[in-house]
């Protein structure tokens, strides 16, 4: 990368932020997340540290960004599979859904440390407006699933939610890290590692069906 040049149109800002977004989803691709620092991402940058900082202040500022990215990217994709009334039964949603869940897996490595990690070291500003977001779009995936499927908006909130983490927890399951797989084998312990899609299938399923049951 060439010499730092400091953004300052408000589009010069957002192109360096997209830059150092992209730096850090990079490393995060290689590397646990402990091991990422701004001066990691800054060397990966070629910029210096008092240049990154003109932009963030911490790594989880970055995180956040990223994490809300991927979280639109998944919401996207779940509205287009779900039309205004699909008229999709419990059996061909829960297809559906797992299927958008394991094409967007991204968004769920960052889901697992989003409220233990990253939602912990931003400013009270950033927070809220992420917050604002996540809850809006929620929202609307809520009164999306009401309309599609009949029942209560609680009880479409309850399940969108209850997917959400059962899939941040099933991908963790589905995904240890080096360190860990290490720890199981010298501790002697095997996991069975099931096919994500299909036990989200499953899960999902089990939701819908019972709420549908109910109405």
């Amino acid at each position: 990368m060439g010499d730092f040049v400091r953004a300052r149109s408000s589009s010069q800002k957002e192109e360096r932020m997209r830059e150092i977004m992209n730096a850090a989803e990079k490393q995060f691709a290689e590397k646990p997340y402990h091991e990422i620092t701004l001066t990691t991402i800054a060397d990966q940058l070629s910029w210096s540290r008092a240049n990154l900082y003109k932009y963030v202040t911490t790594k989880e500022e970055i995180f956040l960004e990223l994490a809300r990215d991927k979280w639109a990217a998944y919401l996207t994709a779940l509205k287009a599979a779900f039309p205004p009334e699909c008229g999709y039964s419990a059996e061909v949603a829960a297809e559906v859904w797992a299927g958008i869940l394991n094409g967007n897996k991204e968004h769920l490595k960052y889901a697992a440390i989003l409220s233990s990690i990253i939602e912990t070291n931003v400013s009270m500003e950033k927070l809220a407006a992420f917050k604002k977001f996540f809850h809006q779009q929620v929202d609307l995936l809520t009164d999306l699933f009401h309309r599609n499927f009949g029942f209560s908006r609680e009880k479409a909130y309850e399940i969108f939610m209850n997917v959400h983490y059962q899939a941040v927890g099933m991908y963790g399951y589905c995904n240890a890290g080096p360190q860990v797989t290490e720890a199981l084998r010298r501790a002697g312990v095997k996991l069975l590692i099931p096919d994500f899609r299909e036990r989200m299938k499953t899960f999902i399923y089990m939701n819908l069906n019972f709420a549908l049951s109910e109405k």
